[in-house]
């Protein structure tokens, strides 16, 4: 991830009312090059900036993820291709990667990403003038040379042509999370988008594969997302919310100030970002944030004090009295942007900095432990199955996923996380009575389970949304949209999930095509 130079736009470890919709709708638009002015400031698109700097990267051996590419045989195919491929503009920009690969993939790809954001069209990707450059993108000076000169040689324009179409579908299902997003996220802050320059872009590019991108460059928000995981979802509703909050705070600046006095008893804490120890306007912006997302997640009482907790252990001591500000919002009728000096002023600074003096700060290494995932630590063994069964299921391997739960379910029938991992293999292995039985189990043990083995939001909303689809592919219209209301009343539940129930209140759900030798489902 990577932030631009408004520094309001922070990167975020990896690690949402109609009307709203009314108004600035989600557009779905192929290219920045076949762009034409969009009436509304929030869109989803494929790029080919984007598509051509991730073509080099792969060419050039990148640490690809091609877990994420299994529904996607043409950009699989791809990618082997420009492993393969042989040419001087190839060589040239291998031995380029070369030179500037840093310690992880994810900070390697941050300056590429940042210069398809902010380059021009192929072929010959035009930069703007250094002095307006990001920084990131100076560190890799000498790359839009060759990135032109490796279009031309490998034929990307044709390549393009070729697999884009393969991202449409995908394109069309973020375009269903976006809308959410921002249908949730406008409703509750009661604002809605009013024109003007400022504009929102979700860039979908499968070849990203799980790693997610976001910066601004002044009014202009992007991210670059590969895969619709809970994890992008997630980073999305960050990023549209640094969108709408960051300009209150930049508004009410003098504000937020009067709060200074709090930055250096955050700064105590290990684990709090270093750029946020000089910066307390990007401090409360952050907290702010996740203030927000914790209340549109609707936490039960003892996730959302667990997830204060691991917020004050790491330094946002910020977000605990903005979460209590804002249940005053949630009671109260102005706009956001007309309550948020308030929402400031009631945070009473004595009080916190005499409440912070009891806090824990975690250590710099220590990892926080989501009050959604918070379990008694399993036997090692299990783990291995699960997180091998987990492997399997991304990569569709549904007989090794079978196998691997299986064993595991010989040994821990009780542990949820097993039988939704043998319902999902059930489901790729196209065993559907199976797969009903086990999701089955899991909703019913919501109620009748001890607490150490009931499902979390995530298993028991996902499960739901599965029992709807298999009652989909059996007719079963009524007893299918029962199923994906029970998924969007569970509390907690990943956006993911509910964003799948919400298409499946609309319309009946349809699988993906299969290959002709693939199983079908047992009826």
């Amino acid at each position: 991830m990577f932030g631009g130079p408004n520094r309001l736009a922070r990167p975020w470890l990896a690690g949402l009312l109609a009307a709203a919709i009314v108004a600035f709708g989600v557009s779905v638009r192929r290219s920045r090059a076949q762009e034409v002015p969009a009436v509304s400031p929030v869109s989803v698109q494929s790029n080919q900036q984007i598509f051509s700097t991730m073509c080099a990267l792969d060419a050039a051996g990148f640490d690809a993820d091609a877990s994420t590419l299994g529904d996607m045989p043409a950009r699989l195919a791809l990618r082997q291709q420009l492993l393969r491929l042989q040419g001087p503009a190839t060589d040239a920009i291998r031995k380029f990667y070369r030179d500037h690969q840093l310690a992880s993939s994810t900070e390697t790809l941050t300056p590429f990403m940042t210069f398809a954001l902010v380059s021009g069209a192929p072929p010959v990707f035009n930069l703007p003038d250094r002095e307006v450059l990001p920084p990131s993108v100076l560190t890799i000076d000498g790359f839009q040379p060759l990135l032109s000169d490796f279009y031309r040689e490998a034929r990307l324009s044709a390549r393009w042509s070729e697999v884009e179409p393969e991202a449409q579908p995908m394109i069309v299902s973020f375009r269903t999370v976006v809308r959410h997003i921002v249908t949730v996220s406008d409703g509750y802050l009661r604002e809605l988008e009013k024109p003007s320059r400022r504009t929102f872009t979700v860039y979908v590019e499968p070849l990203v594969g799980a790693r997610t991108n976001f910066r601004n460059t002044g009014d202009a928000y992007a991210i670059v997302v590969g895969s619709l995981a809970d994890a992008s979802v997630d980073t999305i509703q960050h990023a549209y919310l640094h969108y709408k909050l960051d300009p209150m705070v930049l508004r009410y600046r003098p504000v937020v100030d009067t709060k200074r006095a709090l930055l250096p008893v955050a700064a105590r804490a290990p684990q709090l970002p270093v750029e946020y120890h000089d910066d307390f306007v990007s401090f409360m912006d952050e907290c702010v944030i996740k203030a927000v997302e914790l209340r549109l997640r609707r936490l039960s009482a003892d996730r959302l004090e667990a997830e204060l907790k691991n917020n004050d252990q790491a330094g946002f001591i910020l977000v605990r009295p903005l979460v209590a500000q804002l249940q005053k919002f949630e009671k109260d009728a102005p706009a956001m942007s007309y309550y948020f000096p308030t929402l400031i002023t009631g945070i009473d600074v004595p009080a916190e900095q005499k409440r912070a003096q009891g806090i824990a700060f975690a250590a710099a290494d220590a990892v926080p432990v989501s009050s959604d995932r918070a379990a008694a630590e399993p036997p090692s063994q299990l783990e291995k199955w699960i997180v091998e069964g987990n492997r399997q299921i991304a990569e569709q391997d549904a007989a090794g996923a079978a196998a691997t739960f299986q064993a595991a379910f010989d040994r821990y029938p009780n542990d949820p996380r097993v039988v939704y991992g043998l319902a999902i293999a059930s489901v790729l292995s196209g065993h559907a009575r199976r797969a009903r039985d086990l999701f089955e189990e899991l909703v019913a043990a919501k109620n009748s389970a001890p607490s150490a083995n009931a499902p979390d939001p995530s298993i028991l909303a996902w499960s739901h949304v599965y029992l709807g689809r298999i009652d989909d592919l059996q007719d079963e219209r009524e007893l299918a949209v029962n199923e994906y209301h029970a998924a969007l009343a569970v509390p907690g539940a990943p956006e993911a999930a509910r964003v799948a129930a919400l298409a499946g209140v609309e319309s009946a759900y349809k699988p993906p095509e299969r290959p002709a030798d693939s199983q079908q489902p047992e009826q």
